[in-house]
């Protein structure tokens, strides 16, 4: 993966063996138009971006990063996807991809979201990390982790993809910045003494029901996992994670798509609740 920031943002166009031709700029055009015009675009994989070539999807990602940085957001942290076996079994991909979180994807515990804000909405509840020092090495150790995590809190993801009928594969999802939409935090912040990530059960519920449940495990098999492959990769891109911080681990179940109107609440055993609703129509 090349150095995440350290891109030149010109047009680069490049023939490929398989004959796709590589256009970072006009892929990353197109998932902006999809977000101005609300309408999603048609998969970028095996068209503007070659199938399987992960390195070029992150560079798109990286133009969208400069481009939001540019205009005055913040980065507040990352978000892992691709963690859960299920999600990955349903979209065709099996190893876990990032994303990177700013500030106006923030969205209060309970407050109510703008249905046209988003696109194509999914829900899914995850552990959230958030820091208290940084992790620059490449190669971290469990100790490192649990000393760098401040606290852990439920959370609930609302991600959303700009290509058409959620038809994406890891280049697609990747380049569309990890399918992120925006993200909601619990409000009681626990310690991981505190805490069996790998045995903490999730159910999300939609109107009283259980719409998906899980489970640390789910998650690479513990959260801690997740966060670890996270800082190295982040750490060998030349942009590790820093305190302060949040990182989103990863679904701990199926994702839910959103209907308009409705109110979904995550319980993660050991950690409490977290709660978001949707209008019924809302402009973006």
């Amino acid at each position: 993966m090349s150095a995440r920031g350290g891109q030149n943002a010109r047009r680069q166009r490049a023939q490929r063996g398989t004959g796709t031709t590589v256009d970072i700029e006009a892929a990353n055009r197109e998932l902006a138009v999809a977000r101005q015009q609300e309408k999603p675009c048609p998969p970028l994989r095996g068209r503007l971006l070659p199938e399987g070539d992960i390195e070029t999807a992150y560079q798109v990602q990286q133009v969208y990063t400069r481009q939001r940085l540019g205009k005055g957001h913040r980065r507040v942290g990352a978000k892992i996807g691709l963690t859960s076996r299920a999600v990955q079994e349903s979209f065709g991909v099996f190893q876990p991809d990032f994303g990177v979180l700013f500030d106006d994807m923030s969205v209060g515990d309970g407050v109510e979201v703008p249905i046209g804000r988003l696109l194509q909405p999914r829900v899914e509840a995850e552990i959230a990390f958030v820091l208290g020092a940084d992790l620059p090495d490449e190669r971290v150790t469990s100790v490192d982790l649990i000393r760098a995590v401040d606290h852990v809190l439920p959370a609930i993801e609302i991600v959303d993809s700009r290509i058409a009928g959620w038809d994406i594969s890891i280049v697609d999802t990747i380049a569309d910045n990890a399918s992120s939409g925006l993200f909601v935090l619990g409000t009681r912040p626990r310690r991981l003494a505190d805490v069996d990530l790998r045995l903490a059960g999730m159910v999300l519920e939609h109107a009283g029901e259980p719409v998906s449940v899980g489970a640390g495990a789910a998650c690479l098999g513990n959260p801690l996992h997740a966060l670890e492959w996270l800082a190295g990769t982040m750490a060998r891109a030349g942009d590790p994670l820093r305190a302060g911080d949040v990182v989103l681990s990863g679904a701990l179940g199926p994702m839910v798509p959103v209907t308009p109107g409705a109110a979904y609440e995550a319980r993660i055993s050991g950690l409490g609740s977290v709660r978001t609703c949707f209008s019924s129509e809302g402009a973006s």
